[in-house]
């Protein structure tokens, strides 16, 4: 038996599967948010733990005696988040989260510097970990100088069952520390935000043994004492990994609170200034890229609570799949990653008449976040990529006219799995099987069953790709409004 740990932005889930992958059992356990400020966000690490404890008492519970022949355990982890330990392993201050924009004068400023770009393969956003640290040290440098090493958050849970400082290349990857090509620290970026190699945790593959739990923790957790903890991945990475996302071309796309559009890639071929990520898989000697909108089915979630209408009866009242009108909508309620790198973008319809009611608004911001996707894709193109087809998941896609817009928005069949578990507590549990079994991950990384196929629509190919053009065209205009 196998156990797979997602570790959420709002809640941990714990998925217990059998020797072949099948899943046997889940348990989840949610915890806050903190913002003290605008603009920040923050998590105390010990709410991970204490939601770790309950769920796999959970899992204990429904499952003793699957529970009690447990032999590995992975994790899958929200990235970028700064948790900071002194020498003895204590927890210096609340970890910094992936969604806090303080430190973007630090971001800045070490995307300025000499080859940060060209060596971690991507542009230094504010949400990635390196310009937190560097934000500590400008404003708290008492805390920052008992700095003994920076952990990513899923490795803080390994840390807390093995007392072991690990991470893996996934994860790393977003730290803006990482020489994603060479899958190493970079002592250029390192000391760009005045941080040192001893500070780092050891880095390993997602599949690579980390250590065994201690006894006093398995014998707390009740798990049995030769459980062998794997290194894990970011949760994207992972995601990917309970898809068969893993080479070059496979991709899925998710239409969640956020949009992403994955590929797996054979070789490392960065192109940062597309604002496509470009990060080290889960599994060795592969890469992924992924373009992301920030905000998909938060943007319907958004109109149903300015209409007052739920987010199914808008999607019912937005019809059939037919040709875009003028009325547009640009989904940057939260700013925009792919590929505008804009934190500060905001959104906004256009060509609203009169007439329009709550079904032309919601199938607008339908068209919008498919669009929005096109540009992720078209980017990724740039980098030499090619798509042929992609998996559709994500609450998003349950709905058959949003997959159909999204399937003729990017011109690309859609394949819709079967109903079931895939996402990224499973592909924690996968890499469980392949580090302890030392099975390959190809074999183990298989794509689910597909349901149906949304082909692109053929009749309304040329209106989609009007629309999008003009829609393309639309962010400079609302730029320069704002």
């Amino acid at each position: 038996m196998y156990i797979g740990i997602d570790l959420g932005t709002s809640g941990l889930r714990a998925l217990l599967v059998d020797g072949q992958g099948a899943p046997v059992s889940s348990a989840t356990s949610e915890y806050d948010v903190s913002h003290p400020k605008p603009g920040w966000s923050e998590q105390d690490p010990n709410h991970w733990t204490t939601a770790l404890d309950a769920a796999l008492s959970a899992l204990r519970s429904d499952n003793p005696s699957a529970f009690g022949r447990v032999a590995g355990i992975s994790f899958s982890g929200h990235m970028h988040g700064a948790v900071t330990l002194d020498h003895i392993g204590s927890v210096l201050r609340p970890c910094i989260l992936w969604n806090d924009t303080r430190s973007h004068v630090e971001a800045a400023q070490m995307d300025s510097a000499p080859g940060a770009r060209e060596i971690s393969g991507n542009i230094v956003f504010p949400g990635f970990t390196a310009p937190k640290l560097m934000w500590m040290a400008h404003h708290e440098p008492d805390l920052f100088e008992q700095i003994a090493t920076v952990m990513l958050p899923k490795d803080y849970l390994t840390f807390w069952l093995t007392g072991r400082r690990v991470s893996d290349m996934s994860d790393a990857a977003g730290s803006a520390w990482l020489d994603v090509t060479q899958r190493g620290w970079s002592g250029d970026l390192l000391a760009a935000s005045g941080m040192r190699a001893d500070q780092m945790p050891e880095l390993l593959e997602g599949t690579d043994f980390a250590a065994k739990i201690t006894p006093s923790r398995a014998s707390e957790l009740g798990l049995p004492a030769d459980v062998r903890v794997i290194a894990g991945g970011a949760d994207n990475a992972v995601a990917a990994c309970g898809v068969g996302a893993l080479s070059e071309g496979q991709a899925f796309v998710s239409l969640g609170t956020s949009g992403v559009l994955l590929s797996g890639r054979d070789r490392c071929a960065p192109a940062p200034a597309s604002a496509v990520h470009t990060f080290c898989h889960a599994v060795p000697g592969r890469w992924y890229q992924m373009g992301v909108t920030l905000a998909a089915t938060d943007s319907l979630n958004w109109l149903s609570k300015v209409t007052g209408q739920t987010p199914e009866a808008l999607s019912s009242a937005a019809g059939h799949i037919q040709a875009p009108s003028d009325l547009r909508f640009y989904p940057y309620l939260s700013g925009e990653r792919t590929p505008h790198n804009d934190s500060t973008i905001r959104g906004g319809f256009s060509g609203i008449d009169i007439a329009h009611g709550a079904g032309d608004l919601a199938r607008a911001v339908m068209e919008g976040v498919a669009f929005n996707l096109r540009d992720s894709l078209e980017a990724m193109r740039s980098t030499g990529l090619q798509i042929e087809t992609a998996l559709a998941i994500g609450g998003g896609t349950r709905s058959q006219l949003w997959t159909e817009m999204l399937a003729t928005a990017l011109d690309l069949p859609l394949e819709r799995p079967v109903q079931g578990d895939f996402g990224a507590a499973l592909g924690a549990a996968r890499l469980a099987i392949c580090g302890v079994t030392g099975a390959a991950p190809q074999d183990i990384m298989q794509p689910p069953p597909v349901a149906d196929v949304i082909e692109p629509n053929p009749s309304l190919r040329g209106a989609y790709e009007d629309a999008y053009a003009a829609f393309h065209a639309g962010y400079p205009k609302l730029k320069a409004l704002q």
